[in-house]
């Protein structure tokens, strides 16, 4: 179940709450999503959650999303508030600072900590309440902490500027980060914002605007032109064009008919469309889609992780090297000011705050599967988005994939006075009930001719074809392999192309050719992917090795495997992962369909779905979707996942380098806390800042 916390403004308060929950039986692997303020709990364990929250941050509180679509993600509370705060701290500031001198001359400078210690007080309660709870916690190494002892000490040794103006600068920064967090929500909230607002409900004659969440399945609407479609369903009556680009990201616009399925999110054309809805809202695509895009964020990337245990050594070792800084040199270095290293040491520990890696990097992905899902491309976590920067072979399946998977009969070859008439209809017969593509097409071929009598004794062998009973007869259709595993003698075994042989009673009958396109795009996608430094690709099928080489060697794929069973394919790919495994760096991902190849899609270390609009199968086994089946969208994820990545390394450099320059400046005394508010804040924003970019990909 999926909640929101409210309250939460504080991404190393998220981390610590994370950090508890973990600790709890149940909640071990529950992620805290400080991007979407959200968390996703298991079913019963919401009071424990909201006791472990509520110790750790008690402003913080659970509230369950009734609606996990159309929640929304922005959260505004406090803004106005918030800003009162800082304008008239900063005004006591600047006042302060202009008259520095007189304010000093009043009898023991009470006019001088009044008007500091008061714009210091406005701006600073809420990290002094945060530290002292941590500190009765006995958790001493966190931002809040940090900042509380650099400016207390700075009022010890009478630097109240420096402590007024650490705290407001410190306020401010985390100000605009918030303001700068909440933006890159919006965006991909509003990138997002396909949920529709009401359905045209028909009933009893009437047209009624109702929630979409209250209608049925088996309920008629009506969708007029220029709306959204509310749910998914099928068209009953009239015809128009839809814009389907929020969904996948495509301008051309889709016509749709009576008797065609149409999905929620998509925007009606001119003409007027009834709808019988098929999905009540909660399970319709818009629904799951935004879900998941949502829950995306909590899948953190190895990056993500790495800086969060880092920043747990990071800050005590700099608060030793402070402390050593503060009390060393007094102590052995003749003629040191105490007050001087003191100071040194305060800097150090204003510079020290992580709060830049860690908000930032967060940021960074989350702006990165926003750009994907503006470009149709579903992504599910962070950590796919790290993997799919570093592909070095990409596996393909062929039919549907490579190829359109569009089907048809280009030939009937009868063979032992069957005619083709009769074998057209046996291998109709036979294929009734399959809902493999090439049985299609030779249903398609047949036509709407009544086939005398529907198949008995139905048997279905996998990479092999068919065998049923059909009018008394014991019908065989299937590939060469079949035959061969029955037994049947036969003499056209080497025939180029997809064949269907078939057999009746034990005796060969004749073939049927089939034909499969490859994609118009499939090889200038080939072609990119090795631009962009992919190293090997792959294809798997289930066909005949002719059929298999001959697009193997149109596309200039490096190797195909052909003839193989679904759980040949899964072992197939464990084959190909196998050198991976020395290799973290190189990654191996799977495209299919979504459907047939959904065990290979689970197993791969990337299971990439094409195609997978109106396809819960492809959802939901597949790391990424590709929304419109272009093969194209691959290069657009892999660039975007390697442009994110660039991004987030440009942060971590960033901010370690300018941080480690200062705490040298520092510790040698050249820079002062004015310099250290710029190493912390200042980087802090300009990282955000940076992490923003990876939204907007063009």
């Amino acid at each position: 179940m999926r909640y929101r916390l409210e309250g939460l403004d504080c991404v190393v308060c998220a981390a610590q709450i994370e950090e508890e929950l973990q600790k709890m039986e149940g909640l071990e692997d529950v992620e805290v999503n400080f991007v979407t303020k959200s968390i996703n709990l298991p079913e019963g364990k919401e009071e424990v959650a909201s006791e472990v929250i509520t110790q750790v941050e008690p402003k913080v509180k659970l509230r369950k999303i009734e609606n996990k679509a159309r929640g929304s993600i922005t959260e505004k509370k406090g803004e106005e508030a918030q800003t009162k705060v800082l304008i008239i701290s900063g005004l006591l500031m600047i006042f302060g600072l202009i008259f520095l001198p007189q304010l000093r001359r009043t009898p023991f400078s009470w006019a001088e900590y009044a008007v500091f210690l008061i714009a210091y007080t406005l701006v600073g309660w809420p990290v002094l309440y945060r530290a002292i709870r941590q500190v009765i916690r006995g958790e001493f190494f966190d931002e809040n902490f940090l900042m509380t002892i650099s400016t207390i000490g700075a009022i010890a040794i009478r630097q109240l500027p420096e402590a007024a103006g650490v705290m407001l600068f410190y306020a401010i920064g985390e100000y605009l980060q918030e303001r700068a967090v909440n933006r890159s929500r919006q965006d991909v909230e509003a990138l997002l914002a396909i949920q529709p607002e009401y359905a045209n409900l028909i009933s009893n004659g009437e047209i009624t605007k109702v929630q979409p969440e209250t209608v049925k399945v088996g309920q008629v609407i009506i969708v007029k032109p220029g709306e959204r479609v509310p749910l998914d369903g099928e068209v009953i009556e009239g015809s128009s064009y839809l814009d389907t680009s929020v969904l996948t990201g495509e301008s051309v616009p889709r016509r749709v008919v009576k008797g065609e399925d149409i999905l929620a999110g998509m925007i009606n054309g001119q003409g007027v469309l009834q709808i019988k809805v098929a999905k009540t809202y909660q399970d319709s695509s818009v629904a799951r889609i935004l879900e998941l895009v949502e829950e995306a964020a909590e899948r953190k990337a190895p990056t993500e992780r790495f800086i969060t245990t880092f920043s747990h050594y990071y800050t005590p070792v700099v608060v030793g090297i402070a402390l050593l800084i503060a009390f060393l040199p007094p102590l052995v270095v003749p003629g040191a000011s105490f007050s001087d290293w003191f100071y040194r040491a305060l800097v150090l520990l204003v510079i020290s705050c992580p709060c830049a890696l860690v908000v930032s990097i967060p940021l960074g992905y989350f702006g990165g599967i926003g750009a994907c899902s503006r470009k149709g491309i579903l992504v599910k976590g962070a950590n796919y988005l790290d993997i799919l920067a570093r592909l070095d072979t990409v596996v393909f399946d062929k039919t549907g994939t490579l190829t359109k998977g569009v089907f048809s009969v280009t030939e009937v070859v009868p063979r032992n006075g069957f005619t083709k008439e009769e074998l057209l209809s046996l291998a109709a017969g036979a294929e009734e009930y399959s809902n493999h593509p090439i049985a299609k097409s030779i249903r398609e071929a047949f036509g709407k001719k009544q086939l005398s009598q529907k198949p008995s004794e139905y048997q279905e062998i996998p990479a092999h074809g068919i065998v049923a009973t059909v009018g008394g007869r014991r019908v065989i259709a299937g590939n060469d392999r079949l035959l061969h595993k029955e037994k049947i003698p036969h003499q056209d075994c080497d025939l180029d192309g997809t064949i269907v042989y078939l057999a009746v009673d034990h005796i060969y009958a004749g073939y049927l050719v089939i034909s499969d396109q490859i994609k118009e795009e499939a090889k200038e996608t080939i072609k990119q992917l090795r631009e962009l430094g992919i190293k090997k690709t792959v294809m798997l099928t289930g066909d005949d090795e002719k059929v298999a080489r001959q697009v193997a060697e149109e596309l200039g794929l490096d190797h195909y495997y052909a003839q193989l069973l679904p759980e040949e394919k899964v072992k197939k790919i464990e084959e190909l992962e196998k050198p991976f495994q020395a290799q973290p760096s190189r990654k191996l991902a799977f495209i299919g369909d979504g459907i047939n190849d959904a065990p290979v899609i689970t197993r791969a270390q990337i299971g990439i779905a094409i195609g997978g609009l109106g396809s819960d199968a492809a959802i939901e086994a597949a790391d990424i979707v590709l929304m419109d089946g272009s093969l194209q969208k691959l290069v657009t994820a892999i660039k975007i996942s390697r442009r994110t990545r660039s991004i987030v390394r440009q942060n971590i450099i960033m901010t370690l380098g300018i941080k480690f320059i200062f705490l040298v400046l520092g510790s040698l005394g050249v820079a002062g806390i004015w310099q250290a508010i710029f190493a912390d804040v200042g980087v802090t924003l300009l990282a955000v800042f940076n992490g923003m970019r990876s939204l907007r990909f063009k």
